[in-house]
């Protein structure tokens, strides 16, 4: 985890730059080995502890995947592998209901530690379970969207339910490709009719897809630690794609997702198929 470095970088913005607290919207997630309601408090004061403030805006459930508890004393971040020193290391799953983590969240958003709650990698079946009880109900889903997978039902199903939704990997295959998740080939940046419009209006690929995930109506979350591509990042919001151009780039879905526990857990000896 990096949340100790981003508190440091928290800290220097509160102090060298003359921003207050409310100026910054800090949002962090449950891991899937802290899922119980005893442990569900416990992480999220380590993530506040980490981050050297008092409160989070949003706190989201990671994944809906309960792992075994690993005390953060032992080991943390904790991963995916239960015991890495163990004879056969594996991921060792935890069945944890969906109700027990929410409610222990929902105690988190009443006792002031979180502004608001969330999840993250929901379905719209267990969105659907947990809205049945739910006192609270989710004010983010934050999934895998791109080109590539534009995830419309879901979409739309949070959109009439009041659920905000952001985009994790909005670039598509980029970081997939180095971690053998991906080929050269599924870079949408790469493909023609984005870089067909990019030439239109004289931007770069990256900025077009940032700019049709806005349009679309979500948070896009993208990374960088150079600072021309962060300004490249944040000038996206300015570029005014036409109907034709969103429609042309939302018809090159391929329903491709390439963060699929379903995949990658199958190498650590599980198998979690949580979008089929």
């Amino acid at each position: 985890g990096n949340e100790v470095e981003v508190g440091v970088g928290i800290e220097r913005a509160l102090g060298e730059l003359g921003l207050e607290r409310r100026d910054l919207f800090v949002v962090s997630k449950l891991w899937n080995t802290y899922h119980r309601k005893e442990h569900v408090r416990l992480a999220c004061e380590k993530s506040i502890r980490d981050l050297g403030v008092s409160y989070l805006d949003l706190y989201l459930i990671h994944f809906p995947i309960a792992l075994r508890f690993v005390p953060i004393e032992k080991r943390y971040p904790p991963e995916w592998i239960h015991d890495p020193d163990a004879q056969d290391p594996r991921m060792e799953l935890d069945y944890v209901s969906v109700r027990e983590t929410w409610e222990a969240m929902e105690e988190l958003q009443r006792d002031g530690l979180v502004k608001d709650i969330g999840v993250a990698n929901f379905n719209v079946s267990l969105l659907m379970e947990l809205m049945s009880f739910a006192k609270v109900p989710p004010a983010m889903n934050q999934v895998e969207m791109h080109p590539y997978l534009t995830q419309d039902k879901l979409a739309k199903f949070c959109s009439t339910q009041g659920i905000a939704m952001a985009a994790f990997s909005p670039l598509g295959a980029g970081s997939y490709i180095e971690l053998k998740m991906a080929q050269e080939t599924e870079n949408v940046m790469m493909d023609p009719v984005v870089q067909k419009i990019a030439a239109k209006y004289s931007k770069t690929p990256a900025q077009v897809v940032l700019a049709w995930g806005l349009r679309r109506g979500y948070a896009v979350i993208c990374k960088s630690v150079r600072l021309e591509k962060m300004s490249e990042n944040l000038a996206a919001s300015e570029i005014d794609l036409t109907d034709d151009d969103m429609r042309e780039i939302s018809s090159l879905n391929r329903n491709r997702r390439f963060n699929d526990p379903g995949e990658f857990c199958v190498g650590m000896g599980a198998v979690c198929p949580i979008y089929d």
